[in-house]
């Protein structure tokens, strides 16, 4: 049998980046995964840096994401974005060129004076421009748009770089990786856990569960079960083009987000959802989702319209019941913690440092007392 002080189940950009800080704390770290590491969720988002209030719905989602909740968070996290490359020496294709929150209607233009009011507390730089002035500044911008938030801080990270580059990091470390193998058992011995996989046992005082669309079996194989479900969402990436879209562009009240990214892709994505999900194989797109998503791109920025679409893929996530993120400790299952949910990937590298606390029972880097899994337990 061997032996950490923590075991990392999800080897995706969460798990990468919690062995990694918990590693660079002194504690013997071992990575499982059930299969390659960065394949699922993390290496199918869309990458973004989100730092200004995000539209409160995706579509198909029945309850609105608390935008306010989520600023602190998105601040912390937005500060230690801006040192991750140097602190891992690694070039994750980090940018920072800043976002557009654009409006259309009458509730968007509401929305969107009210998240300007909450960022301005919270000292997140934004401000509100109408749809001429914000034209002036980003032609390409439609005629439909009314107004819109400009925060210099949004962005967008290369998700293939990202969760490998804090593997690697790790593992210089001192971290334990192994892929392709997936947990097959929990149980308690003492006041640790031996957690099970095909190739042999692990036994740890502390368990870490950052398995995305997955986080909810295996907890219940702790004898818990959370109210989680996963989902899958889709992305589209057209062809190489010439300098066209400066920065990030999102929709206040609808499901859109796009950038152009370093290669010269043009990336639409915005949570639409997938036409299938398959956690035992590959997820599968949705052609109305197709021709939703990309309508909507369209008539926000009509110069997408001559450009031909490349491909499109689905990926899969741990949804909440109430929209919002999970990180914490396990009621009833001592040193077993979770994290993932919501814009898991904006949050990587302060959810790992946040886990790193709650391992060593320090003080939380942001309050996530409201964040728990406690309010995720189902009723026996």
């Amino acid at each position: 049998m061997g032996t950490a002080d923590v075991v990392v189940v999800g080897a995706g950009v969460l798990g990468a980046a919690a062995a990694f800080r918990l590693a660079g704390r002194g504690l013997s770290v071992e990575v499982l995964e059930r299969g390659a590491p960065n394949r699922e969720g993390s290496g199918t988002t869309a990458g973004n840096l989100h730092i200004q209030a995000i539209h409160t719905r995706r579509p198909g989602q029945a309850v609105p994401v608390d935008s306010r909740r989520f600023l602190p968070l998105q601040k912390a996290a937005s500060d230690r974005w801006s040192k991750v490359e140097a602190e891992l020496d690694e070039d994750l294709e980090v940018r920072r060129p800043g976002g557009f929150m654009v409006a259309e209607s009458d509730d968007d233009l509401e929305q969107l004076t009210t998240k300007a009011a909450w960022e301005r507390e919270i000292g997140i730089r934004t401000e509100i421009l109408d749809g001429d002035a914000a034209r002036a500044e980003l032609p390409v911008l439609g005629p439909t748009v009314r107004a819109a938030t400009w925060c210099p801080d949004d962005g967008y990270a290369n998700p293939l770089l990202a969760g490998p580059a804090w593997l690697r990091a790790g593992e210089r470390r001192g971290v334990r990786l192994r892929p392709g193998t997936p947990v097959t058992g929990l149980h308690r011995a003492g006041d640790g856990w031996v957690v099970s996989t095909p190739s042999g046992e692990t036994s740890c005082r502390w368990v870490v569960n950052t398995a995305g669309p997955w986080i909810q079996p295996l907890t219940a194989m702790a004898g818990v079960s959370l109210r989680m479900r996963p989902v899958a969402i889709q992305m589209h990436v057209t062809v190489r083009v010439p300098p066209l879209l400066p920065c990030l562009v999102q929709h206040i009240g609808r499901g859109l987000s796009v950038k152009q990214v370093t290669a010269g892709n043009v990336l639409v994505g915005g949570g639409w959802p997938a036409g299938s999900l398959d956690l035992d194989a590959r997820s599968h797109a949705s052609l109305p989702s197709m021709a939703g998503n990309l309508a909507e791109a369209v008539r926000i920025l009509p110069a997408l319209g001559r450009l031909s679409l490349l491909r499109m893929w689905a990926g899969p996530l741990a949804a909440t019941p109430d929209e919002m993120p999970v990180i914490g400790a396990v009621p009833g299952a001592d040193g077993l913690l979770v994290a993932g949910g919501t814009y898991a990937f904006t949050f990587a590298p302060l959810w790992a440092d946040t886990l790193a606390a709650l391992v060593l029972g320090e003080p939380t880097p942001v309050d996530v007392a409201d964040l728990g899994p406690d309010r995720l337990i189902a009723a026996s």
